[in-house]
């Protein structure tokens, strides 16, 4: 699949644009209001081409006529700026629609209709007023330019407090315009990286077969992202603003796996027959090592005490079923990586890997036993010596700082030392037992450890 390039988003991201063109628009609008509607009455009183004058009333009624024509005008200009804020509004509230669902946002609809209501009854009391009297009469009576006065007022204070109402809901719409301005903003640049995400993760998928490889997972999990794309072309205006954002995120982060996968594909089929070799070498390994055991098992029984060989007993035939339990994993591994099964072959190397570590540690515990007791047979001096050193280093830390150690340190270390002298006096039997002399100074040293550990921990905590 290859992502393509849609249409712009205009049904929806054109809504605030248009908002900028009506208010240029406006002005020039307004001013062709304001020439048709003037008053023309110095005109009217200059001498004409041709011969002859407009009659001149003059006077109180000339006037009043004046002056409704000035009413007139002023309710003309406020019935323009009216219309002009109404139509700026109902352009942010579309922008708003479009993208929010709140309650906030149907509440700000719901007040909106309302006031047009309002603007709609000031609006008809204008034109009412305007269609009632006609200015430019020659017997325009005074009375009757009074009253055209006076109504035509009238319908522009209406006008100019309706006005006023929908300039307060404006500016309590800010919040919520600008928060969909900003998700407009975001619209076709998130749009357009997940075409780019789509296409380059197209491109990686090729070129990962090119070298061979089918990659039939990634592919699929490609093209279960074509429906996605196809609304994402449909764009905002017919799945929403918000439900666009969110695909465009959700085709972006599942493109970037995809794409990031099947760069790293020549890399992993490369690191499975790798460790296939390594595995499969290892296993060899182990089956030479494994026959060593009983010899090193027959030694034992031989020269040592029972306690020291039969943990060990079960090791070489334990060793033989892991190593061929081993080998049967390393093939279905080697059945999954050449049918690209990656996911299939990666979990039984683990499982091979596994059993040849518990294979490894069970052979080399019988060679490495038998090496510590031939040394201690040899020369038991070492262990000793190593053993009282720490009993030494835990007695000293115990009485830093102080004229006597706590009981609770004092005694398992004076009982370490009593022990270690009872185990040094059996290695002078006919027949000393250096497995359980082993086991003694192992378990001395621990308790030492644990001494050392228990002071540091309660010295630290009332440093605190």
């Amino acid at each position: 699949m290859t992502a393509t390039h849609a249409q712009p988003q205009a049904e929806v991201v054109g809504a605030v644009r248009e908002r900028s063109r009506r208010r240029a628009a406006g002005q020039g609008l307004r001013d062709v209001c304001f020439l048709v509607l003037a008053p023309l009455p110095l005109l009217a009183a200059l001498p004409l081409a041709g011969g002859g004058t407009r009659r001149w009333f003059g006077g109180r009624g000339e006037s009043q006529r004046a002056e409704a024509q000035a009413a007139k005008d002023a309710a003309a200009e406020a019935f323009y700026e009216l219309d002009t804020a109404q139509r700026d509004l109902k352009i942010s509230i579309e922008t708003i629609t479009a993208v929010d669902s709140s309650p906030a946002a149907r509440k700000a609809v719901d007040d909106f209709a309302a006031l047009g209501r309002r603007i709609d009854e000031a609006s008809h009391a204008y034109i009412t007023a305007v269609d009632a009297h006609d200015l430019d009469r020659d017997d325009l009576e005074p009375s009757v330019a009074s009253k055209a006065r006076a109504e035509l007022t009238s319908a522009k204070d209406q006008l100019v407090r309706v006005k006023g109402e929908l300039d307060r809901f404006g500016a309590g719409l800010e919040p919520l315009l600008g928060s969909a301005e900003t998700q407009l903003a975001r619209l076709a640049p998130a749009v357009e990286r997940a075409r780019q995400a789509l296409l380059a993760a197209s491109n990686a998928l090729d070129a990962v077969r090119a070298s061979g490889l089918r990659a039939d997972d990634l592919a699929a999990r490609l093209a279960a992202l074509a429906p996605e794309l196809t609304k994402l072309n449909q764009g905002a205006g017919r799945h929403g603003v918000s439900e666009t954002l969110q695909r465009a995120d959700r085709v972006l982060r599942d493109a970037e796996a995809v794409r990031a996968e099947a760069e790293k594909l020549p890399e992993r089929a490369a690191e499975i027959d790798r460790r296939l070799v390594t595995l499969r070498t290892r296993a060899q390994a182990l089956t030479t090592r494994s026959a060593s055991v009983e010899p090193v098992l027959s030694e034992l029984r031989r020269r040592f005490s029972a306690a020291c060989w039969q943990d060990l007993q079960p090791v070489p035939e334990q060793a033989a079923v892991n190593v061929r339990q081993a080998e049967e994993k390393l093939k279905e591994a080697a059945r999954a990586r050449e049918e690209q099964r990656w996911a299939d072959a990666t979990p039984r190397l683990s499982t091979v890997r596994a059993l040849l570590n518990a294979t490894d540690e069970a052979v080399s515990a019988a060679g490495d036993r038998l090496r510590r007791l031939d040394e201690v047979a040899k020369d038991p001096e070492q262990e000793i010596q190593r053993t009282r050193f720490a009993i030494r280093d835990a007695q000293r830390l115990a009485m830093a700082g102080r004229h006597t150690p706590e009981p609770r340190h004092a005694r398992p270390l004076d009982d370490a030392v009593a022990r270690l002298d009872q185990a040094i006096t059996a290695l002078e039997n006919r027949h000393p037992d250096y497995w359980h002399f082993l086991t003694v100074t192992e378990g001395l040293r621990q308790i030492a450890a644990d001494v050392v550990a228990d002071i540091r921990e309660e010295r630290g905590a009332g440093s605190h």
